[in-house]
């Protein structure tokens, strides 16, 4: 049990992915701007292949901003999203990337803020009881306070691309409800507070977009019956430590890109 104990902590080390905000260059070439900002699942952490002049932002050539990209090439893509990224770093180090030229904006962001790597660390390596009250306090800050702190940042998005059109993606549950985890398991009980942790982070998403009228995706329905740990998962699980219920190449692909392409229009 130590062994498998001591696995689980350094897959959800690293999964915190606490990293620097390094801004990127534009990427295709084409006359009206997109600018993809956010977190982990904006960059792509899972899908592979990513860009190493990004370093530690782990902007992956197949995360939804380069596949939407792809899919519009009429767009000059201007990705700065990063790894381990907060509300407060998006603000400070990737909103500088937005400007009255810009025609789309994409964000995923806000669940380092509610601590999802604590949560995950607790719920993996301690009780159920123990995850249950891990995953209610943060439930508790995503629909509440994150609510205001989005909606600060989606406001000033708008106020330095009035004309441009913001999409915000939200996170997908993680956890499949059948199945076995891989290096250490979870019980029903855990699955369901992670899964309705991650609907409180959607939730919370989803109302602050509401007050800034700007557009959300709930990828939430396309990952149904997709989770890690089941038998057609699109979410890495912890025999990828580095990754850990992040989207994998399918997850992007289908989950993130596909929705975002039919928002796009």
């Amino acid at each position: 049990m130590r062994k498998l104990t001591s696995i689980a902590v350094s897959a959800v080390m690293a999964f915190a992915g606490l990293t620097a905000m390094a801004g990127a260059p534009a990427q295709a070439a084409g006359d009206l701007e997109y600018v993809a900002l956010g977190d982990s699942y904006a960059s792509g952490v899972g899908a592979g292949h990513y860009d190493t002049a990004s370093g530690d932002c782990r902007r992956s050539t197949l995360g939804y901003p380069a596949l939407s990209q792809a899919a519009h090439s009429e767009y000059t893509l201007k990705d700065v999203s990063c790894s381990g990224a907060t509300i407060a770093d998006v603000r400070a180090n990737q909103l500088s990337a937005v400007n009255s030229g810009t025609d789309i904006v994409t964000l995923t962001v806000g669940g380092n803020d509610a601590q999802f790597t604590t949560v995950v660390q607790d719920c993996l390596l301690k009780t159920d009881s123990y995850c249950k009250t891990a995953t209610m306090w943060m439930s508790s800050y995503a629909t509440n306070q994150m609510v205001t702190e989005l909606a600060g940042l989606y406001k000033d998005v708008k106020a330095r691309a009035p004309q441009a059109r913001i999409i915000v993606l939200g996170y997908p549950q993680a956890l499949s409800s059948t199945g076995t985890c891989p290096v250490i398991d979870l019980s029903a009980a855990k699955r369901t507070y992670m899964n309705g942790f991650a609907d409180a982070l959607a939730q919370g998403t989803k109302a602050a977009a509401e007050q800034q009228s700007v557009t959300f995706v709930d990828v939430r329905d396309t990952f149904k019956s997709h989770g890690a740990c089941g038998s057609d998962s699109w979410i890495n699980d912890l025999n990828n430590a580095s990754e850990v219920f992040h989207p994998n190449l399918p997850g992007y692909l289908a989950g993130y890109s596909g929705q975002l392409n039919k928002a796009w229009g």
